[in-house]
């Protein structure tokens, strides 16, 4: 705007040449104007800045990113900054402007939300600020490069601490976890009342106070917990941002960490055509981080997965009972014929839980209202798939496997609740 001024008082020199005078001072001016606000204006050297992040970012979820902007000027700044965080990112912020005092700091804050799990890279932080006189912009480059690895979801993880410490796991969807009256680890004697188990009574507590008392009896610790997790080609088609497999891991991390807390043997299986990586059951919260480190780079493979190669080599590493839950997908009642009979075989000694994540797009297409020829066939094949998932799903059970089908959104309460309710009636 000062210049476009000065190129009236140019035009106006060709018809006074007085004016001439006038417009190199005037130039002159606003080159002395542009130069004391340069002197003014704090340099890029004055502001620190520095990103802050969990060292482990968690897959599918809101991840917090701190940029923190520290002035060392006494002058006040208006600033826009843009992070170079990876591109396969999502973010709720593209670039952030704010009011940075003078000798203060001024905490930039967005989200990120990894869609794969793996290793990335953030790039350096892009900095541009108003002078004190507006009269430019001066942009700075500060170097931030730092490598990041993107896990499954650990944010869940502390989120059910924060919560279990509060007591408030029912926000969670979780039920009570402890049962009384179930189990064979005693815990403590009680006055007899019309719901308990008669078997429930304790004689001897009942002779000496002269009234009936009941021993109450906690579910077993120091049981083995273990995950077979099929990484085979039905787990990558997509629900939402996140592959099946994706899902599959937060859900059996989240599982194992809770099994953990509960005192029992964690372990871990992974397989396609052919045996991954196996983890023996072991119990404390290293075995998880192991599981942890293990898992945040499991990748799917594009084959079929065999499962009497890898429920075979789990029934020869593994001879304690266990609950052993599979997180697979079904398609075909004859493409499930093989889970079918070495999960059946499985039960002989151990307590299998199938676990399968129901497809939204064949839900919503059994259900929608008939409008033409195309949903008519697009109905009748959704139903019919249906239909066959529920016989595999039967067969199964009456094999002596436990089955769990839930949506993808429902899957880690699902299973968990699954786990507490088996514990907790003493089924393991």
């Amino acid at each position: 705007m000062l210049l476009l001024a000065g190129a009236l008082l140019v035009a106006g020199s060709g018809l006074a040449q007085a004016l001439l005078w006038l417009t190199l001072l005037y130039f002159l001016m606003v080159v002395v104007l542009v130069a004391v606000d340069l002197l003014m204006t704090p340099g890029p050297q004055q502001i620190e800045v520095e990103r802050l992040h969990d060292t482990k970012l968690s897959l599918g979820a809101e991840n917090l990113i701190t940029v923190l902007l520290a002035n060392r000027s006494q002058h006040q700044l208006r600033f826009t900054l843009r992070d170079e965080y990876p591109h396969p990112f999502l973010s709720d912020a593209v670039v952030i402007t704010g009011e940075l005092p003078g000798y203060d700091i001024f905490e930039a804050q967005y989200h990120v939300r990894p869609l794969q799990r793996g290793d990335y890279q953030f790039g350096d932080i892009n900095l541009r600020y108003r002078s004190l006189l507006a009269t430019f912009v001066r942009q700075a480059r500060y170097p931030a490069q730092v490598q990041v690895k993107v896990y499954p979801n650990v944010l869940e993880v502390r989120k059910y601490d924060l919560l279990a410490r509060k007591g408030l796991l029912f926000e969670l969807g979780l039920r009570q976890a402890r049962i009384y009256g179930v189990g064979t680890e005693f815990e403590r004697l009680r006055e007899y009342n019309t719901d308990d188990e008669f078997r429930r009574i304790n004689w001897k507590a009942t002779a000496r106070r002269g009234k009936p008392i009941a021993a109450e009896y906690e579910t077993e610790r120091s049981q083995y917990v273990l995950s077979v997790i099929d990484t085979g080609r039905l787990m990558r088609p997509p629900i939402g941002d996140l592959a099946k497999l994706d899902y599959v891991i937060n859900t059996a991390l989240l599982l194992s960490y809770v099994a953990s807390l509960k005192g029992d043997h964690i372990g871990m299986l992974t397989f396609a055509d052919d045996v991954g990586t196996y983890l023996a059951p072991r119990r404390g919260k290293s075995q998880f981080y192991r599981m942890l480190e293990t898992l945040y780079n499991v990748q799917f493979e594009p084959v079929e997965a065999n499962y009497a190669r890898a429920l075979g080599y789990l029934s020869i590493k593994n001879k304690r009972r266990s609950l052993i839950v599979i997180f697979t997908d079904l398609v075909t009642l004859e493409a499930a014929r093989p889970l079918i009979a070495n999960l059946s075989r499985l039960a002989k000694r151990h307590l299998p839980l199938c676990v399968t994540i129901s497809d939204p797009n064949i839900t919503r297409f059994a259900g929608q209202p008939v409008r033409s020829s195309d949903d008519v066939y697009q109905r009748a094949m959704a139903e019919m798939l249906l239909d066959e998932r529920k016989v595999m799903l039967d067969t199964l059970n009456r094999s002596g496997v436990l089955t769990l089908d839930v949506p993808a959104d429902k899957l880690t309460v699902s299973v968990i609740n699954a786990y507490l309710e088996l514990k907790g009636r003493g089924r393991l």
